[in-house]
């Protein structure tokens, strides 16, 4: 079992956070964020920490790149990432997010919560 911290981000609330037309594609935007996770890395994450993007509805179809694994939903997006969570007890998880249901879930399970901004490198 690894130990390094796994970054979970849910795409869609990340991607949605910033009005920029995403919504015209959703794909894309989906491609974009993961590039830049890839390139960028996340701001105050830990050297080998595990980065796994979750992508649900249109934005499927986006595969891994080194550096960022992804997983597509085959339902809920904050379903899957609470089933991410949990199979990954025993090492530190962190969810980026601001969907305040998840939140709740996530962190009921031990999970540390950071809001989209966190990995948008914006503040």
């Amino acid at each position: 079992m690894s130990t390094a911290p796994l970054m979970i981000i849910d795409a869609a609330n990340v991607i949605g956070s910033v009005p920029d037309g995403w919504w015209r594609d959703r794909r894309g935007a989906a491609e974009r964020l993961r590039d830049r996770l890839a390139r960028d890395g996340v701001p105050g994450v830990a050297d080998g920490a595990e980065i796994l993007l979750v992508v649900e509805g249109a934005a499927r179809g986006v595969g891994s790149v080194p550096g960022v694994r992804v997983d597509e939903a085959p339902g809920s997006g904050d379903d899957r990432i609470v089933e991410l969570v949990a199979e990954a007890d025993g090492r530190p998880r962190v969810v980026v997010t601001a969907d305040r249901e998840l939140r709740c879930r996530v962190e009921q399970l031990g999970a540390e919560v950071r809001g989209p901004r966190s990995v948008r490198g914006d503040g």
